[in-house]
């Protein structure tokens, strides 16, 4: 029996699954033999089968490294439902008895897959632990990058760890990821010729939608009145934690946020995963992982920080396929709350004192620097992130040493957090765009990750309304995903291409929508070579 029969097999009597996509099982078959995969799904479409289903034939460890403790829990309770082989966390929420009792099951053998958090692989006593796994997977792996979304510092460090524990193939798996962002991960993740896997990112059972206001309380009381009539379980997303509280007290359901207590925060998820509640006000704290089929509508009472980040949201609605509803209720102004919340504050004399101290210290690893210097983890390991990133910090081993001037090296380190600082604002001009188009909304959405949709998609409010007209044509001038050179933003990547403009990723300026009239009558766009 070759391989995919194998897989093909082992899915359906293990999982129950009696078929495959084409794409899970392409992705499956390289896992088995090996190879390093990189993995785009859209939400609800399988990703965590990927590693699931070859797990059951691999002769070894299955490490998941996953950010969130309540998404390793529904993992391992998803795999322990299935009676799949054994699975078992170690993380900071549960008792030290019970870690030690999964590091057991480790240690014996008896384990399959262990889910672990990126903080923790930072350790060398839970690598030594981990050991020899048969494969390393990076669950949400946009979190590699600091051109996605949700870029996390402790995820960069993994390149490091799947060294250090004997180079196993990886598996990156991730809902969002346009072209830059997988480059980014690819590299980070030091992952070698990768098979990449990407479907499509149209949701055509979804509807989309924005409504414009101008006053915030006109916006608050029109979101509040479309949430009580529709179809519920539903999900409504703030952009802080106050707004979490005042609509859930005005709609009568629980908020979600990061300042709520561990305990609580789990009570809300489970009464939502269960369906005692049918309702959930939240920050962006709230869905990670999040797999709950039924849900009807996501709507947004300000606009996130990024098009990305809508993209995934919105995706946790009318996962079973049936019919869903993604509303952003829109006020511009709203943006400038955006840009405020997305600030990266590095200040230069904090880089210049963690540089010299590196360097007064050389050897030590990032447990290690944040117990020496007395700083948080984060402060560390942001730092070092930006120091290595501008060469002034090279890592062997996991132990860190400055081949840099230390002022130098403050100085390199905090014009970089300035860029991507940058590119953190003008994603917000792209959810601007986004918000304010009069094109096909679907159009412009998965356009922005580098797909062309030929026709106005009828499922949208500028379709409805008779706007979007027949359709928005690539340019073939600058396609999507070209190289281009600009005179004043230098080198970027074309990430959406239309007929009458272009949005453009640049590397020292981020995201900028450029007009092609405009572009062609001052002569200052090229193709890169």
């Amino acid at each position: 029996m070759g391989d995919r029969e194998r897989l093909r097999a082992a899915a359906a009597d293990v999982f129950g699954w009696p078929e495959l996509r084409a794409e899970q099982l392409d992705a499956m078959e390289q896992v088995v033999a090996g190879r390093d995969v990189f993995v785009v799904l859209p939400t609800g479409a399988g990703k965590s089968a990927v590693y699931q289903v070859p797990g059951v034939l691999l002769d070894g460890l299955v490490v998941v490294v996953s950010p969130l403790i309540a998404l390793q829990r529904d993992q391992v309770a998803a795999l322990r439902e299935a009676g799949a082989p054994t699975a078992v966390l170690v993380n900071s929420g549960q008792s030290e008895e019970d870690n030690e009792k999964a590091w057991e099951a480790v240690r014996r053998g008896e384990a399959r897959y262990l889910f672990v958090s990126p903080e923790q692989l930072a350790n060398p006593e839970v690598l030594a632990r981990v050991g020899r796994p048969a494969l390393f997977v990076v669950d949400e792996a946009h979190c590699v990058s600091a051109w996605g979304h949700d870029f996390r510092p402790d995820y960069l460090r993994l390149a490091t760890a799947v060294e250090r524990v004997g180079r196993p193939p990886v598996l990156a798996l991730t809902a969002t990821a346009g072209a830059t962002v997988r480059e980014d991960v690819i590299t980070h993740l030091g992952m070698r010729d990768p098979l990449v896997v990407a479907i499509g990112f149209d949701r055509p059972n979804l509807s989309l939608e924005v409504r414009m206001f101008t006053s915030d309380d006109d916006k608050r009381r029109a979101l509040l009145d479309w949430v009580r009539d529709a179809p519920r379980p539903g999900l409504v997303y703030v952009a802080t934690r106050k707004d979490a509280a005042r609509y859930a007290e005005e709609l009568g359901v629980d908020p979600f946020h990061a300042g709520m207590r561990a305990a609580e925060r789990e009570r809300v998820q489970d009464a939502f995963m269960r369906g005692s509640t049918d309702l959930v006000v939240a920050t962006s704290a709230f869905g990670m992982g999040i797999d709950k089929p039924d849900v009807r509508f996501v709507a947004h009472a300000s606009a996130p920080g990024s098009l990305d980040a809508y993209y995934q949201e919105i995706g946790r609605a009318g996962r079973d396929g049936e019919p869903g509803e993604a509303v952003l209720f829109y006020r511009p102004q709203d943006l400038g709350l955006q840009r405020f919340l997305q600030s990266r504050r590095v200040d230069r004399d904090d880089l210049l004192a963690l540089a010299a101290f590196v360097g007064e210290h050389p050897g030590l690893r990032v447990t290690e620097l944040v117990r020496e210097s007395g700083r948080s983890r984060r402060n560390v390991t942001t730092g070092v992130n930006l120091l290595e990133r501008v060469g002034a910090v090279v890592v062997d081993g996991a132990r860190f040493r400055l081949v840099a001037e230390p002022a130098r090296a403050a100085d390199l380190a905090a014009e970089e957090a300035e860029r991507l600082q940058r590119l953190d604002k003008s994603r917000i001009e792209v959810l601007r765009a986004y918000a304010e188009t009069r094109a096909c909304r679907r159009q412009h959405l998965i356009g922005y990750f580098g797909e062309v949709l030929e026709r106005a998609c009828g499922n949208c409010d500028t379709c409805w309304s008779g706007d979007a007209g027949t359709g928005v044509s690539a340019n073939p001038e600058y396609p999507a995903q070209s190289r281009v050179h600009h005179t004043e933003f230098g080198p970027g990547t074309v990430v959406q291409s239309e007929t009458d403009r272009l949005t453009v990723l640049f590397e020292a300026v981020g995201y900028k929508t450029l007009s092609l009239e405009a572009v062609h009558a001052a002569d200052v766009l090229g193709r890169h070579p």
